[in-house]
């Protein structure tokens, strides 16, 4: 049985659902494995809903194979009946896919409405919809869906407060059947309140959780679905973050596993060598060659960020930094002070340079993850990284040449943080 509903019918009756989830901008990002895994997290954290909405954006673009993919995946990770509202990149065959622009969702004890305004107006059908559902004596409780949020106090993009008003227009005879509004659009998450509803904004699905405003910092929030449910005959609602390890299938297979792990190797080691491959251009002059293989080592990079996202089973982001020191350490500590001497004793003068050169430079690496174990007392915004051997420099440092291999400070690739222009 599919889960993606394809609405037919203006109205739909769901008889014994009292709860659903939300899923905001899952693919306008794009369809990658790093963002997908998001929605497919999002997906297992709804399995405990009668059913799911996407609040938009499904797709980056309205292209056939773009919906194929979504579908597929849908399909294979979804466990409820989805439901989708139109967002502003889900253009071309939408309708093919996921049917109807504006419909409802009647259960015994709310109504969901989803009306459309992906290109910044509200339908006609929509609006005609939401006087219609709001007339019936049965329904009490309601969410009016929207993919671009109506005016807040939270941002700018937004419908125009003429557009709201027509919105407005529509409810007002049975306002206080309407118990929340609920949009995506904005990658991130906030709750206000407007003309005295509380309006849900939800973008946090698959899509890179961005800045909104000084208030509301991408740092702040989490990937996350919003659940709805009743509690006492009152539809209430929590924001559920998604776990970053909830969504295992790939990591139990033990031979996909394992062959997922030599794709990222190969990657890796493509990633090296077309870099390497890029410096030698550059040293004959040939710039056009050396962007190219450029170019072709960030590609494989990404290819092995895919693969390595299927696989990663990270800790909650505040407690990350402290799992890569006991590595470092002991990489500087025993791995390669063990592999210089083997090489010293095997007359292997250049390994025996690189292993020393590299345990310099990972006990310095611990050093810093240390101090950056406390992220909001962390102080080094500028990092200098040797390009000739890879050694690792602060501004405390305050050297002209590679303590470790005496390469000038013309070879140091210099990190360093931007302003925060946030608005």
């Amino acid at each position: 049985m599919k889960k993606i509903q394809k609405i037919e019918d203006e109205i739909i009756y769901v008889n014994g659902a009292t709860t659903f989830s939300v899923i905001g901008d899952p693919g306008c990002e794009g369809l990658g494995t790093y963002n997908m895994k998001v929605y497919a997290g999002a997906l297992e954290a709804s399995a405990n809903s009668d059913f799911t909405l996407v609040v938009g954006d499904m797709v980056p673009d309205g292209k056939k194979h773009y919906y194929e993919e979504i579908q597929e995946i849908t399909e294979a990770i979804a466990k409820k009946p989805l439901y989708v509202l139109r967002g502003n990149h889900d253009t071309g065959d939408y309708e093919q896919y996921f049917g109807r622009h504006n419909y409802a969702i009647l259960t015994d004890d709310f109504a969901v409405i989803a009306i459309d305004n992906a290109m910044r107006t509200f339908e006609e059908e929509g609006l005609s919809l939401v006087q219609r559902v709001l007339a019936m004596e049965q329904v009490k409780q309601v969410v009016i869906s929207f993919h671009i949020p109506v005016p807040n106090h939270f941002i700018q993009n937004c419908v125009s407060e003429e557009e709201f008003i027509r919105l407005k227009e529509a409810y007002e005879p049975w306002k206080e059947k309407v118990k929340y509004l609920l949009c995506g659009h904005v990658h991130s998450c906030f709750v206000d309140e407007v003309d005295g509803i509380p309006l849900i904004c939800t973008g946090g699905g698959g899509a890179m959780i961005e800045d909104v405003s000084k208030e509301i910092r991408a740092c702040d929030i989490n990937h996350h679905i919003v659940s709805f449910f009743m509690e006492d005959g009152v539809l209430k609602y929590n924001i559920q973050d998604i776990h970053e390890n909830g969504y295992m299938r790939e990591r139990k297979d033990g031979i996909l596993k394992e062959k997922l792990e030599e794709a990222i190797h190969s990657e890796m080691m493509a990633h090296l060598r077309y870099l390497t491959f890029a410096d030698r251009a550059k040293k004959r002059g040939m710039s056009k060659i050396a962007n190219l293989f450029e170019a072709l080592a960030e590609s494989e990079y990404r290819h092995a960020r895919s693969f390595y996202s299927v696989l990663e089973q990270p800790s909650a982001f505040l407690e990350s930094i402290e799992t890569f020191i006991p590595e470092e350490e002991f990489e500087y500590d025993q791995l390669y002070r063990m592999m210089k001497e083997y090489c010293e004793s095997h007359k292997a003068p250049l390994a025996e340079q690189a292993y020393e050169g590299a345990r310099y430079a990972e006990k310095v690496h611990a050093d810093l993850l240390k101090e950056a174990k406390n992220v909001e007392e962390f102080q080094h915004d500028t990092i200098y990284v040797c390009s000739v051997c890879g050694f690792v420099m602060t501004k405390d440092d305050a050297i002209d040449r590679c303590k470790v291999c005496g390469a000038p400070v013309r070879q140091f690739k210099v990190y360093e943080v931007e302003e925060d222009v946030a608005e």
